[in-house]
């Protein structure tokens, strides 16, 4: 039995956690805010409450995977699972809505070619089987095994040429393959909004990041019944009988190093803690200039992404129900001045305070800097609201109040105002982040800082491969 130190209950670590308790290991988490959950907040008021972070899941399969593996009980009794439909209803910025269905490629083709006219359905279509074939090629290695040793083939772009001609012409980001490939302004918009979705900039972002729109529209996209943040609290429920010890209010200093190896942290207060393994899943570039490496020293990247990317939220309490005719997900894009946001409208009695009140939670991707830039948040929350009203009938007049969530807030609850994108293949490999392993034996890394990178499922699967690096040593060839 080892001792393992775990930095940081986001779901990454804790899904790590879960599964070195059940291997037989003592597992303790250091946690230097309250709670558990990371990113995976949650905001509460007079009997309103709102998702802070990710407001869906995708690919749940990674978490019923872990529910398995690590008790009796599986995720669906743990947790009340439903798939949205539809899946999304998109605004675009001339006024043509579209609602897209929830994991049917024959009916996203159809209900596009009804909005926008004949043949946008087919090249949509034509699109996603080009995205499946970098889904393909890129799968196992960025989502299912540990980073390899040399990851130079990831940083080939998989997703296929288009012939121009006799020739081939290459695109290399996710703007060019709107602008080449989709001939209408709205889908490339469409698949814009996927990118920022997951905090990438579609005029830097690799063509590689059709992945994200192909694995949303293949597998689907979930509620969890009382918001994501029940399904943070019944993670942390399984680490609990499975005698995880948590230590909340407590920061993480130091790694503590003899002869090479992690031997242990150094909690803030001075107290020493000593451990066989240290799994981290605090934001990786400070751990790695104090461990691993000098970042700049041989390494160009000195961040996860190219482009640094965060979250703004805005909290609405409504009086009034929701109508009949409301969806779960809207996306109103951009227009002008105002943003591209995503309004979730959740029919979930546990987050309002009764039927004849509404809670709607706005979201924004937006640019930003490690020291951040002086922006005016409430200014921009205005504009946030206003596309908002595109999606929700009489909006400013039902509105009793509203609470906006910076990325200073996001650094408070996380450590870091930039949120994660998923470890993307091609751009030269500037989008792949650490490794589980880090080249220190005995630390490894957890969570959406580190190989497969930022969501919920990826950070799952990021936990599932730490596990399994520590469990079967250089056996471990990944998930089956």
């Amino acid at each position: 039995m080892a001792r393992i130190v775990v930095i940081g209950a986001g779901l990454g670590a804790m899904a790590a956690a879960a599964r070195l308790a059940v291997a037989g290991h003592r597992v303790t988490v250091y946690e230097r805010t309250g709670t558990y959950g990371g990113a995976v907040g949650r905001f509460a008021r007079e009997g309103f409450a709102f998702d802070t972070g990710p407001g869906l899941l995708h690919l749940p399969a990674v978490y019923r995977d872990l529910f398995v593996k690590t008790g009796k009980e599986p995720l669906e009794e743990c947790v009340t699972l439903s798939q949205v439909d539809p899946a999304s209803r998109h605004v675009f910025a001339d006024g043509t809505r579209v609602d897209l269905p929830n994991a049917s490629r024959a009916g996203t083709v159809s209900a596009l070619d009804a909005a926008l006219g004949a043949g946008a359905g087919a090249r949509w279509g034509d699109f996603l089987v080009r995205a499946r074939e970098a889904w393909d090629r890129t799968r196992r290695p960025l989502l299912e095994e540990p980073q390899p040793a040399d990851p130079a083939p990831l940083a080939r772009e998989p997703y296929p040429a288009l012939k121009a001609g006799l020739l081939r012409r290459p695109t290399t980001t996710l703007a060019q393959v709107g602008a080449r490939e989709l001939a209408d302004p709205r889908l490339a918009a469409l698949l814009d909004a996927y990118a920022w979705s997951y905090g990438f900039d579609p005029a830097t972002a690799p063509a590689a990041a059709a992945v994200l729109p192909y694995m949303e529209q293949t597998f689907g996209s979930w509620y969890v019944g009382g918001g994501l943040r029940a399904l943070a609290d019944a993670v942390h429920e399984r680490c609990r009988k499975r005698r995880v010890e948590f230590v909340f209010d407590t920061a993480v200093e130091d790694v503590l190093e003899k002869d090479g190896r992690a031997v242990g942290v150094r909690l803030a207060g001075g107290e020493t803690v000593e451990a066989d393994h240290v799994v981290s899943g605090a934001p990786v570039p400070a751990l790695y200039h104090e461990h691993v490496v000098e970042w700049g020293d041989g390494d160009d990247r000195p961040h996860h992404q190219t482009t640094w990317t965060s979250r703004v939220t805005v909290c609405l309490a409504l009086r009034g129900p929701r109508e009949s005719a409301a969806v779960h997900r809207t996306v109103v894009h951009a227009a002008g001045e105002r943003p591209t946001v995503t309004v979730l409208r959740p029919d979930d009695p546990a987050l309002r305070p009764d039927a004849e009140h509404e809670s709607v939670t706005v979201t924004a991707t937006v640019r930003t800097s490690p020291e951040g830039d002086g922006q005016d948040w409430e200014a921009f929350a205005d504009r946030m609201v206003e596309a908002a009203a595109e999606a929700v009938p009489g909006l400013r007049e039902r509105l009793l109040w509203r609470h906006v969530r910076t990325p200073e807030d996001v650094r408070r609850d996380t450590g870091s105002a930039e949120v994660p994108g998923p470890a993307l293949a091609g751009a030269r490999g500037l989008l792949l982040p650490a490794a589980n392993r880090s080249p220190l034996p005995g630390l490894w890394f957890a969570g959406g800082w580190s190989h497969p990178g930022g969501g919920l499922a990826h950070a799952g699967m990021s936990g599932a491969l730490v596990a399994g690096l520590i469990v079967e040593g250089a056996d471990f060839r990944g998930s089956q």
